[in-house]
């Protein structure tokens, strides 16, 4: 069930039986030479509207645009700054938490925003506090990947050619998603350096000439995306069901 497929009616009934809410969160940032500019929001978006599909859970638009400073060397990036995806987070849970809602799993595509999304959770809770309250809200974000079943999968598939940017995961699940988008290229050398850190945009350029960081999307397909997709989605709906049980 999509929040942005429903009318105000539909979600006031909704809510009469559960108040959990999916957020797909990821970003637009260089996937490498074959992987899609969009592939952290699509992937995280795809994942969590499977979820909502299988178990009939509210599935809030996708945050198209996150922390991605560090990927500003290459072309058609775009990033928010972090107190920006703060505040956007905030303001996205404050206004569904009005309305009854106190269950926030955010499925998260960006490695980007985790420091930034979780400093936003105690922005909310610390608000609460503050005030003196006890509230129900409860937030929490996980990597559509981080599963036990799409993890050993992406490791059966791939290994540490996989790799940690512009994984062969990430972009087989966007080419399942996304068929008539599927870009081929080489790469040079096959796996990517691993990272030790990087600082700015120029840092990460310096460091990592094609994008990624440790991987060889070269492996990537739409075959391992469907694979990886059921995974994710068996994964993500268990956590969701836990979640909101708690």
């Amino acid at each position: 069930m999509q929040l942005a497929l429903s009318t105000w009616q539909e979600v006031e009934e909704y809510l009469r039986t559960s108040r959990g809410i999916i957020i797909p969160i990821g970003s637009t940032e260089q996937h490498g030479p074959n992987g899609l500019i969009g592939t952290d929001h699509l992937d995280a978006e795809f994942v969590a509207k499977g979820v909502g599909d299988k178990i009939g859970c509210l599935v809030a638009p996708t945050l198209t645009i996150g922390m991605s400073q560090h990927h500003l060397g290459f072309t058609g990036s775009v990033t928010l700054r972090p107190s920006t995806l703060m505040a956007v987070v905030g303001d996205v849970v404050h206004s569904l938490l009005r309305h009854g809602f106190e269950r926030f799993l955010f499925i998260n595509g960006h490695g980007g925003n985790v420091a930034t999304v979780t400093a936003a959770f105690d922005e909310i809770y610390t608000a609460i506090s503050l005030r003196g309250e006890q509230s129900p809200v409860r937030c929490k974000m996980q990597f559509w990947s981080a599963g036990p079943r799409c993890h050993a999968l992406a490791q059966e598939l791939y290994g540490d050619a996989n790799g940690s940017h512009a994984t062969a995961g990430e972009v087989s699940l966007a080419q399942y998603y996304q068929p008539h988008a599927i870009k081929h290229a080489q790469m040079s050398p096959k796996i990517a350096p691993r990272s030790n850190g990087f600082f700015d945009s120029a840092d990460y350029r310096r460091r990592f000439a094609d994008g990624r960081i440790g991987s060889d999307p070269s492996l990537s397909s739409p075959e391992h995306g469907e694979r990886l997709y059921e995974a994710a989605v068996e994964d993500m709906a268990e956590l969701y069901r836990e979640f909101t049980a708690d």
